[in-house]
């Protein structure tokens, strides 16, 4: 193994530590980190001791739990600006927030996963699995739903071998036979529905962010509850998401590429 090989090894190794950590969302235990990783007690310390040691984990030696980083923190920080939508969509979601007072959330595809990238909560806040940072499954979400819809086939392929394919609800899709369907009809449509297939009572109407030339960037979403919302009423939203999901596009694709995108928008003007 050369030098470069064992590096990208080692490499590997303590960032899936830091995923393991990370999908706690608390400061956990060894024993709680041992009982999710691969690898052997005392790789595991060791990576442990060098992430603490290089500020990406933080222990603390009271409670003996490992919790994110300051240095870790502030890498993500300065990745949600460079990287993702969230700088350019924050006034974009406020608005949407403002007019529907529902939850409203901003998503994109993670290793065929759904970043949760930002959320506005409803003017009735509701308690449900998204939030900020986390990351949940594009196979039963709104989101994920229309992100996954237009991704070209290669990708869609690959995106569809990480899912689990989990039951969480009697309405969850569980085949990619079954999803590939529902791509379809969104397609056909334009917007996606999470109809209860992630949590029961929660739904959602979402619609996807693309460049002009149609690449994927992200999504966005209106979710309520079916005490307070039908799917009906949703879809009268689409019009409205429709106009914010556009212009998100057109400013995050001016800014990623400024000369190409800016002449894109001036001929959408």
């Amino acid at each position: 193994m050369t030098a470069g090989a064992a590096a990208d090894g080692t490499v590997a190794k303590a960032l899936e530590v830091l995923d393991i950590v990370a999908s706690f969302a608390r400061p956990v235990r060894f024993s709680e980190v041992l009982e999710r990783s691969p690898f052997p007690k005392a790789t595991l310390y060791r990576l442990l001791q060098t992430l603490v040691g290089q500020r990406m984990l933080s222990f603390d030696p009271d409670r003996a739990t490992y919790g994110m980083g300051m240095r870790l923190v502030r890498l993500a920080h300065v990745a949600w600006q460079q990287s993702s939508l969230g700088p350019i969509a924050r006034p974009h979601l406020d608005r949407l927030s403002a007019e529907v007072g529902e939850t409203v959330h901003l998503a994109q595809l993670d290793n065929g996963q759904v970043l949760y990238v930002d959320k506005r909560n409803a003017r009735d806040p509701v308690p449900m699995f998204s939030q900020a940072g986390r990351v949940g499954p594009a196979y039963c979400t709104g989101v994920g739903k229309a992100m996954l819809a237009h991704l070209p086939e290669p990708a869609l392929a690959e995106a569809l071998t990480r899912q689990s394919w989990h039951r969480f609800t009697a309405k969850t899709l569980t085949t990619p036979a079954a999803l590939r369907d529902e791509l379809a009809a969104i397609r056909a449509r334009g917007h996606a529905f999470d109809d209860e297939e992630h949590e029961p009572g929660i739904i959602c109407v979402a619609l996807p962010i693309l460049t002009g030339g149609g690449a994927l960037l992200g999504a966005v979403s209106v979710t309520s509850t079916t005490a307070r919302a039908s799917l009906e009423g949703l879809a009268a939203l689409v019009p409205l998401i429709r106009e914010i999901a556009d212009v998100i596009g057109q400013e995050t694709e001016a800014w990623r590429f400024p000369q190409d995108g800016a002449a894109s928008v001036r001929r959408r003007a």
